[in-house]
């Protein structure tokens, strides 16, 4: 079995999209629209298959977490991956420059990882990640 896809409610789908495809290179569809429901959405591909899917529909309530100071039960973030350490860090640097938060890092955490966390433009928290490695 594998993860099919994560979603994401927003009231800035356009935004979303844009962010996901600028940032992490996600390949999006045709927006789907169901004109009963006034519900829209785009799935967003990566090149290596995983897909996110962003909805949006009128009345959406707000999100009420406090996302710096406390964590939450349920998904707390997303963490997407890649090759080298290097690459977190021109990440880190791509995010800064572009005006988004860079909330921890990049560091080497005690798991075993390499990473960066930051939010994209509707406050969820997101890390960019390799696995450390001697020579990484």
């Amino acid at each position: 079995m594998i993860l099919e896809h994560v979603a994401i409610w927003t009231i800035q789908l356009e935004t979303l999209k844009n962010y996901y495809q600028q940032f992490f290179g996600g390949q999006p569809n045709e927006k789907y629209r169901n004109e009963s429901t006034e519900f829209e959405s785009f799935f967003l591909t990566s090149a290596a298959g995983a897909r996110l899917e962003l909805m949006t529909k009128p009345n959406l309530p707000d999100n009420k977490k406090d996302t710096l100071a406390s964590q939450h039960q349920g998904i707390t973030h997303l963490a997407f991956g890649v090759e080298t350490m290097q690459e977190v860090e021109e990440k880190a640097k791509e995010w800064q420059q572009a005006g988004f938060p860079i909330l921890r890092g990049p560091r080497k955490t005690g798991d075993g990882y390499y990473e960066f966390e930051t939010f994209d433009p509707d406050n969820n928290r997101l890390e960019v990640t390799t696995l450390f490695v001697s020579g990484n």
